[in-house]
């Protein structure tokens, strides 16, 4: 109950985002509750790891939902998607497209190895500390630096399209 009887209405994913911002401190660039039940955090890539090793050792966000990227042509984004406290949270962070490299989070959550490596091989991110960061969906005999999900991808680049 706050002072005159009301009582305070605040919804999990906002609480969430407010908790999130202290925790985190300056190494919370944004935390936006974009609707209910989900909010977007963004993080540096230097301040990625230590982002979700607090979420999920200080906050109880234990659950993995994927971890996706997006190149935005400038920039390659990675969104890694949690789910805890009744919130999906996204924790997103850009990555420069030359040479897209971030910690991997598999030490923390070991869920995340699968998606990191899909990641790794559609769009080229090298996730640094993997214990097994090799190719997951893209034949053996596809060629070195061509990832399919990037914009200067190019139809016909691929070993059976030739």
């Amino acid at each position: 109950m706050q002072e005159g009887g009301a009582t305070e209405d605040i919804s999990p994913e906002k609480r969430l985002a407010e908790e999130v911002k202290i925790l985190l401190g300056g190494k919370c660039l944004e935390a936006n509750p974009s609707r209910p039940r989900r909010l977007f955090i963004r993080v540096k890539a230097e301040d990625y790891k230590e982002a979700v090793r607090r979420l999920v050792e200080d906050k109880g966000i234990i659950h993995i939902s994927t971890i996706t990227g997006v190149d935005t042509g400038k920039e390659i984004e990675i969104l890694t998607h949690l789910f805890g406290r009744g919130v999906e949270l996204t924790v997103t962070t850009a990555l420069p497209r030359e040479d897209p490299r971030i910690e991997s989070i598999t030490d923390i959550l070991p869920g995340a190895a699968f998606y990191e490596r899909e990641v790794y091989d559609l769009l080229g991110v090298r996730f640094e500390g993997h214990p097994n960061l090799k190719r997951v969906l893209l034949p053996d005999d596809w060629p070195e630096g061509v990832y399919p999900l990037r914009k200067d991808y190019k139809p016909g680049r691929g070993p059976r399209e030739g």
